[in-house]
């Protein structure tokens, strides 16, 4: 666990900065003490990586707190699109500090403004929004939360969280058993009412990205143990083949 003033440190965004992200429910700490210091684990700094990638890419916060919020979110998918868009705006950024040595080396004007042309890293871009974000899901997710309060947020997520610590206590028993398929149905119900509408498709899909390393798996197994994201795919993939 670090604390604000670490994190800070490591990372070089302020403390008022994190404070703030704190604030609109995009980066909440960890853990609070009884005295009300923040403190952040691994997980957290993984979230702030994915923040800091979004803003060098000039995503508005709340963009990036829905993106990074909304259940289908695929942090893997999501590192290939930025790497690629920030190999663009290298490349075009290069193509600038080109044309401007040109300028100062021929010392003359130069009409040439293919330098500043912006269109493919918008169009990419744009394409790029559309895998994130311009989903039917997405976009019922968006108008769900738009007139949330971060309280409210973190208060939906708990809850999503306390239905996998109830599937953490069920690991013991089959995946196909009644009380795990009742979860599996419960988790659906909440997605669909707090999220998008969670079809069956999607579920499956969901499933296994819970079952897929990363950040999805760590915060499932720290709300219901240690093999408790693996146990819910299972529940969910025997759910989802039941309903075929």
């Amino acid at each position: 666990m670090r604390t604000v003033i670490e994190v800070s440190r490591l990372t070089g965004v302020s403390i008022r900065t994190l404070q703030y992200y704190d604030k609109i429910g995009l980066l909440k700490p960890s853990v609070r003490t009884e005295a009300g210091y923040r403190l952040y684990d691994d997980t957290a700094l993984e979230r702030l990586q994915q923040i800091l990638l979004f803003r060098e890419l000039e995503f508005q916060l709340a963009e990036i707190r829905d993106i990074l919020d909304a259940p289908g979110f695929d942090r893997k998918k999501a590192l290939d699109r930025q790497i690629d868009l920030l190999t663009l705006k290298k490349e075009r950024l290069e193509k600038i500090i080109a044309f401007a040595r040109e300028i100062r080396q021929k010392g003359e004007n130069i009409m040439d403004f293919n330098a500043f042309d912006n269109s493919e890293l918008e169009e990419y871009a744009k394409r790029a929004k559309e895998s994130w974000g311009d989903t039917r899901e997405y976009a019922e997710y968006a108008e769900k939360s738009a007139d949330r309060t971060a309280e409210e947020n973190k208060g939906i997520a708990d809850g999503l969280m306390s239905i996998f610590a109830e599937f953490g206590r069920l690991r013991g028993t089959p995946a196909d058993g009644e009380g795990a398929q009742a979860l599996v149905e419960k988790l659906k119900s909440y997605i669909t009412e707090h999220y998008y509408n969670c079809g069956n498709e999607m579920l499956s899909s969901l499933g296994k990205m819970y079952a897929a390393d990363g950040e999805f798996k760590t915060n499932i197994d720290k709300a219901g143990g240690e093999g408790t994201a693996e146990f819910s795919a299972r529940a969910i993939e025997i759910y989802c083949g039941r309903q075929d």
